[in-house]
């Protein structure tokens, strides 16, 4: 592929799976990209009426942009079409995406006229308050209708909608893995989910499990949605994660891992995509389960969405930590012990590690 931005990350995690018939991309999104601009170290929340000062500011790109860079930095060849604006914002979150993170934008598109739409996010207290402002893009931009082959495609399901490019992946061989917003109808209709049917896997938190079920527990629900769906994974906040098979029966639970959280902006998407990527390696349904809660639980020590998307040296980091912590859970460490054979030998980097926050502007260096 001439001009291919996929870089080789540290880790391959589908090495021992590849072969020359592959398709070219390992997961294909398509999204809206905001550029998020997150104002960190406020004491409290801004009050009306007074200025609040932030000890610190980044710029990133957001929305499927988060999404997009945790599948990208865990290692998986990543194809995103989204459309961006032309003015400085388009071309700065294309910029980091294609050349910072070495996602595949061939088939997004720039749109004359059209102005890229910005988050404003503000983190404090471990929680995050967003202003967003933006336009719709014209209908014609981005043009997902006809997918690149890719293993798997991660979809947003929207209720009483169908998304065509959903089935075109489907039958292309791509594996869908769908998660769901609230749904503001309040309908809470399976039925009105009609893409659930070409997905693989669907990742709703336990308040949607249990309203599109009518379950009484979030466990229940998820039993209830392998009727649907083959793979069911219920996020359950703090308490941790559940994953049902419908195909083989076989079911795993994870709990949270304690971490002081910064800001949980994205954590979802990283949670998405550690899953997907312990699906496509062909991982246990536990390792998948515990790969994507200890991703997601990375993420939400740093500020920012895609910022915050964790790769292999903070995965290698925090697994060589907390194997040196005394007097270590010996079946937690078991719970993580694929990992042994999987994160890059890099003795002596310190975690947690602190990723640099960009700023629009400042010239790169020779």
């Amino acid at each position: 592929m001439s001009g291919e931005p996929y870089r080789r990350a540290q880790v391959d995690p589908l090495a021992g799976l590849r072969t020359p018939a592959d398709p070219p991309w390992d997961v294909y999104l398509t999204g809206t990209v905001f550029l998020d601009i997150i104002f960190t170290g406020l004491d409290s929340a801004p009050v009306r009426g007074t200025e609040s000062w932030a000890r610190g500011m980044g710029s990133s790109p957001g929305g499927v942009a988060n999404m997009a860079t945790a599948l990208a930095r865990l290692g998986l060849k990543t194809s995103l079409a989204a459309a961006f604006g032309d003015d400085h914002y388009g071309e700065y979150c294309w910029d980091t995406l294609e050349h910072g993170e070495g996602i595949d934008l061939s088939p997004s598109r720039t749109v004359p006229g059209w102005h890229s739409p910005v988050t404003v996010s503000m983190a404090y207290e471990g929680e995050r308050t967003m202003v967003s402002h933006g336009h719709e893009p014209p209908p014609e931009e981005p043009a997902p209708d006809c997918p690149p082959r890719a293993r798997a495609a991660v979809a947003s399901l929207v209720p009483g909608e169908r998304a065509s490019w959903i089935a075109q992946a489907a039958r292309k061989g791509a594996r869908i893995f769908a998660d769901v917003g609230w749904d503001d109808t309040g309908a809470w209709d399976l039925a009105g989910l009609a893409d659930l049917e070409h997905c693989e896997a669907f990742l709703p938190n336990a308040q949607e499990a249990m309203r599109y079920t009518g379950a009484e527990c979030p466990r229940e629900a998820a039993h209830a949605l392998t009727a649907h769906v083959p793979v069911a994974v219920v996020t359950l906040g703090a308490e941790g994660a559940y994953a049902v098979d419908g195909r083989t029966g076989e079911t795993a639970v994870v709990p949270a891992i304690a971490v002081e959280a910064l800001d949980p902006t994205g954590a979802g998407d990283v949670f998405v995509a550690g899953f997907v990527t312990g699906t496509l390696a062909d991982w246990p349904l536990a390792d998948r389960l515990a790969f994507a809660g200890l991703t997601a639980a990375l993420s939400v020590q740093e500020f920012g969405g895609s910022l915050s998307a964790p790769g292999w040296s903070e995965i290698g980091a925090w697994w060589r930590k907390v194997q040196s912590l005394e007097a270590q859970d010996p079946e937690a460490l078991r719970r993580y012990a694929f990992l042994a054979d999987l994160v890059p030998d890099e003795q002596g980097r310190p975690w947690p590690l602190r990723r640099a926050v960009p700023t629009i502007g400042f010239r790169r260096s020779a």
